[in-house]
């Protein structure tokens, strides 16, 4: 999601590198990240989690936030095995998803990433990659179908 509504804006191409490469490397979940905590606290530096006088208005802003405290959130769960962080990574996806579930006619995102989430856990993880990239297609049409016109505006 973060990917998506980011990328193309020139001044965010660092952002959308270091986003790329941390969810990436989440993925080997063989070997903990010895820079997780590093890379949390890198994430909390992006303009998405700075305090403006209006907040976060935009639905582009929105999801971009919401993306990226879920990405914190795994990388702390990586680097510390503190089950909270990996809690609150499920929850804060799920909170998400339940808001697009209210802003999109028909729409059931939660209930597939309470499906993503329990697959992940139960040890037979086979075609989780595949699945969650057709969810995040699916996720970014919407919220994409959400922004004036069907286009990114910040």
């Amino acid at each position: 999601m973060f990917i998506g509504l980011r990328a193309g804006e020139a001044d965010r191409e660092a952002d959308v590198s270091f986003y790329r490469e941390s969810a990436g490397d989440l993925w080997s979940v063989d070997r903990p990240l010895p820079d997780a905590a590093d890379r949390a606290c890198r994430l909390e530096q992006f303009p998405e989690w700075q305090s403006t006088e209006d907040g976060l208005t935009d639905v582009a802003g929105t999801y971009a936030f919401f993306a990226s405290l879920v990405l914190r959130y795994a990388l702390l769960a990586n680097g510390s095995g503190n089950a909270e962080h990996a809690v609150s990574c499920g929850h804060t996806a799920l909170t998400a998803m339940g808001m697009l579930d209210q802003n999109v006619t028909g729409a059931d995102f939660s209930s597939e990433e309470q499906r993503l989430q329990s697959l992940s856990v139960s040890g037979t993880a086979a075609g989780l990659w595949e699945a969650s990239v057709s969810a995040g297609r699916e996720r970014f049409r919407a919220v994409l179908s959400r922004t004036p016109a069907g286009g990114i505006q910040t």
